[in-house]
């Protein structure tokens, strides 16, 4: 009897746990926690080698460890690991604590700056918007390849007719040209610097700017902006579908309840007529 007892403490015990560590208030207090861990490491960038704010970077790998733990006891072992997300936090609290005291401080602050990143699942709407980028990325790919292709065209024609007229910095060579063309299409003094010194050498270069900012700026660039655009609209639609169908299943649980209802009280009242 002693025994069951227990059995029924432990799984009281885990059960609170498991609706302390899915509350908001608590989902809130970490989001807390690692805004501050930011600004601590903000800080360290201006007082290097300050002993408080060591002291408090420390205590919060301790709180994340805390925190991890709970959450691996009160979802359990499978659950817990079912989400990627909470993978991706075991993997940065688990790095922090290997590396707690490691002499490698090139490393240390590495996983200081990534502890960061534990903002994007702790928040939903960042970690909706990394879910659509994630889930974009096949149709990504082949934007991508496109976009490589126009850019090797267009830097093999600005390496052929331009480096004579620029200096070698610009269309001296073809990765040289790569990177100019980066600089025309997110507009960064490319009128001034790159396009206007071509035109005054050979005219007839405004055709090549405009048609490569054309495609490259305006079209590409809303391709995939429409791509990620759409699998954002794609997460919408399946959070309404699952809510959709967590509000049916609720709703026939209530008719079969209200049925059973009916039922126990026809029952009753042939009884009561008997």
């Amino acid at each position: 009897m002693d025994f069951k007892n227990d059995g029924i403490k432990k799984e009281t015990w885990k059960e609170k746990v498991k609706q302390l560590v899915e509350t908001k208030n608590f989902q809130t207090i970490v989001i807390c926690i690692i805004v501050l861990n930011g600004l601590i490491i903000i800080g360290e960038t201006y007082l290097i080698g300050n002993q408080f704010l060591l002291v408090l970077d420390n205590i919060i790998v301790w709180v994340f460890v805390i925190e991890l733990l709970l959450k691996l006891y009160g979802l359990g072992f499978k659950r817990f690991f079912s989400f990627k997300w909470n993978i991706f936090d075991f993997i940065i609290v688990l790095g922090s604590l290997i590396f707690y005291t490691t002499p490698f401080v090139s490393v240390m602050r590495l996983l200081r700056v990534l502890r960061l990143l534990r903002m994007i699942p702790a928040v939903p709407a960042l970690r909706k918007i990394v879910d659509a980028l994630m889930k974009s990325v096949p149709a990504l790919t082949g934007i991508l390849g496109l976009s490589f292709l126009i850019f090797s065209i267009y830097a093999i024609i600005g390496t052929t007719y331009f480096s004579e007229v620029l200096p070698n910095e610009f269309f001296g060579s073809f990765h040289a040209s790569l990177f100019t063309l980066m600089q025309v299409v997110t507009f960064e003094s490319w009128a001034s610097q790159v396009a206007r010194p071509v035109m005054s050498e050979i005219p007839w270069a405004w055709v090549y700017f405009v048609s490569f900012i054309i495609i490259g700026a305006l079209v590409i660039l809303n391709l995939v902006v429409a791509v990620i655009l759409s699998y954002l609209g794609q997460e919408d639609d399946s959070d309404q579908k699952e809510q959709f169908e967590r509000l049916n299943k609720e709703n026939q649980d209530i008719k079969r309840e209200i049925q059973e209802l009916k039922q126990l009280i026809l029952n009753r009242e042939n009884k009561s007529r008997d």
